[in-house]
C-alpha cells in the first residue's frame, strides 16, 4: 500500500440542486470554508450552483459511467489523480483514492448518474460536524472515507 496525502472527506449526495444548496448553505452558516467543498454532478444547473458556492465555473470532465460530470473542489483534485484517468475509472473506482471501499463508490456514481449533487467537505478533525450537517439537510449515503491516505 502507499500512503498519499489526501485528507478526509466526509460525502454525500443530495437529490438535486435544490437540496444541494440548502445542504451547502447549511455547511458554510456552521463553518465550513469553500475551500474544503467540493460539488460533482451532472452538467445543468449544476454548473450554477458551483460558482454560486465556490466562486468560479466548474469542469467539465469525463467521467466513466456516468458521462460528463461538471465540478469542482480538493475532492475533484484527488480523483483525477497524478493522471487524470476519471474517464476511465469513474467515481465508482476513484472514490477508493480518499478512503471508500468499493461499494461505496458505485452508490455514488450511481446517484450522480441518476442526477443526483455529490458534495465532499474535506476536514478532518469536523468530519463529525459534516456528516451531522449532511444527514440533517438529505444528504444520502452520507459517510466519512474510513481509509485515508491508502490506495
Amino acid at each position: 500500500m502507499i500512503d498519499v496525502p489526501t485528507g478526509l472527506f466526509t460525502v454525500g449526495v443530495f437529490q438535486d440542486v435544490a437540496w444541494a444548496q440548502k445542504g451547502l448553505d447549511a455547511l458554510k452558516q456552521a463553518g465550513f470554508v469553500a475551500e474544503s467543498l467540493s460539488i460533482l454532478a451532472k452538467d445543468g444547473d449544476a454548473a450554477k450552483l458551483i460558482e454560486k458556492i465556490l466562486g468560479s465555473p466548474g469542469a467539465r470532465i469525463e467521467s466513466a459511467g456516468v458521462g460528463t460530470i461538471v465540478g469542482r473542489g480538493p475532492l475533484l483534485e484527488v480523483l483525477q489523480g497524478d493522471s487524470g484517468d476519471l474517464a476511465k475509472i469513474g467515481i465508482a473506482g476513484a472514490m477508493r483514492r480518499v478512503g471508500f471501499q468499493p461499494h461505496d463508490g458505485r452508490i455514488f456514481d450511481t446517484l450522480v448518474g441518476r442526477g443526483g449533487v455529490l458534495v465532499a467537505i474535506r476536514s478532518e478533525p469536523r468530519a463529525a460536524d459534516a456528516l451531522a450537517i449532511l444527514h440533517s439537510y438529505g444528504g444520502g449515503n452520507a459517510s466519512i472515507g474510513a481509509w485515508t491516505g491508502r490506495v
